[in-house]
């Protein structure tokens, strides 16, 4: 199937809106967690704790801003607003520092405050950041694509957060290594802000969307309901092996900076992450066309291979040169399976009820994984990286994380080939 072409401006939306929401998020999923390491506690409980609560906040908003963008027909309100707020919320991180807690609660304990604090304005930032990109792009998204080019437009969207690492790694890192936080959170505060102004004017809704007059009440649960689960279960399938998958990610990937600076003493990490960014995007780009002419669930297989290798390197690796080529390896792996994955996801999606599904998506994708994986980094490291430093008891990650999440990757497996094996018994499209 050889895809509609999107044209310029569609593709200029998907990258910029795309990019602006990656730089927010990449910031929530690795800065404030080193945020509140370096600056609050270094309990890795309280990094599980925010990824959770956050992960709950991003999948009950997409359950019920995805499915008021189908009832009301639109989409580019919801993004344009939801941008403006969430860069708005992303700013005011700067904030909350254990000083300013001890200024506004003198009676209660100024770390532990200071981090209820953090959990509480991440969660916050999550439901503008879920209603913007989760519920309203995601759905423009599988509005705005067809089944012939998902696999060239997944590839693009897979490198974003990478390029949006890149970015802050490369250019903005030296803030938050000097304390600088408050710039660092003002600056892409800022600019997600701005993008969401210009999203009321580069975006449009798709013609074929028009506002659904069925119950709102009945489609916030609609994903959910057992009959819709029976009459389309390769789509829960991809669900399940999505969710496993990406509990394998979350294994480590809320550690990774804080392994890189404490465990493995790498101070200069921009370098390391900034190389093995860049080359992951780049095969990600550049497979794109291949994972459309071989099939998603054909190239899938290959793909986890090669990420399940990068984590078992990146267990074994310890000097930057190791690391470097190992993080190439896993990150490349990820950034694959991620395009097959999401790309298969969007072609099982009912295309008159894809708000209604970003609920769910976000239910495997997101709040699953979110939960179970941070807590199993957690209590690897806590078997694993605990010391005491003058009395007090820390903990450090160890590379313990990575074989974890190689051991969960492993899993995700099963659901794939059954999914392989029902869709073998009815032959498919092209490109499927």
């Amino acid at each position: 199937m050889s895809g509609t072409k999107l044209g310029a401006r569609k593709w200029a939306s998907i990258i910029l809106v795309g990019l602006a929401g990656q730089f927010a998020w990449t910031i929530e999923n690795m800065y404030f967690n080193v945020y509140l390491y370096n600056t609050i506690s270094t309990d890795p409980d309280y990094i599980a704790a925010m990824v959770g609560w956050s992960a709950a906040a991003a999948t009950l908003t997409a359950l019920l801003m995805g499915a008021l963008s189908d009832r009301l027909g639109k989409r580019r309100a919801f993004i344009a607003g939801g941008y403006i707020l969430w860069g708005i919320s992303t700013a005011a991180f700067g904030l909350v520092t254990v000083e300013n807690a001890g200024r506004l609660f003198p009676a209660a304990d100024a770390m532990r405050t200071a981090a209820v604090m953090i959990v509480v304005l991440d969660c916050v930032m999550t439901f503008f950041g879920s209603t913007a990109n989760d519920a309203a792009f995601n759905a423009w998204l599988t509005d705005a694509t067809d089944e012939g080019n998902r696999g060239r437009t997944e590839a693009v969207i897979a490198v974003l957060p990478l390029a949006a690492m890149l970015v802050i790694f490369g250019a903005f890192d030296g803030l938050t290594q000097a304390g600088r936080w408050s710039e660092f959170f003002g600056i892409f505060g800022a600019l997600v802000t701005a993008v969401g102004v210009a999203a009321a004017f580069l975006i449009k809704d798709e013609p074929t969307l028009r506002p659904r007059r069925d119950s709102y009440l009945k489609n916030l649960v609609y994903g959910l309901r057992p009959s819709v689960i029976r009459s389309h279960p390769e789509l829960y399938l991809a669900l399940l092996a999505f969710a496993v998958f990406s509990i394998a990610v979350q294994v480590f990937y809320p550690y990774l900076i804080i392994y890189i600076q404490n465990y493995l003493c790498i101070d200069n990490y921009a370098v390391v992450l900034g190389v093995v960014l860049v080359f992951a995007s780049l095969v990600s780009v550049f497979s794109g066309k291949f994972i459309d002419r071989a099939g998603k669930l054909r190239f899938l297989l290959p793909a986890s291979g090669v990420m399940l290798a990068g984590l078992l390197a990146m267990y074994f690796a310890r000097g930057m040169a190791a690391v470097i080529v190992s993080g190439c390896i896993m990150m490349s792996g990820y950034m694959l399976v991620t395009a097959c994955l999401s790309g298969k996801l969007r072609d099982l999606t009912p295309p008159d009820k894809a708000g209604h599904f970003q609920g769910i998506r976000m239910l495997f994708a997101v709040l699953i994984p979110m939960i179970i994986g941070p807590a199993i980094g957690s209590a690897v490291i806590k078997g694993s990286g605990t010391y005491v430093e003058l009395g007090v008891t820390r903990s450090v990650p160890t590379p313990a994380i990575f074989l974890a999440a190689a051991a969960v990757l492993a899993a995700s497996l099963i659901p794939v080939a059954v999914l392989r094996r029902r869709e073998r018994a009815v032959p498919a499209a092209p490109g499927q």
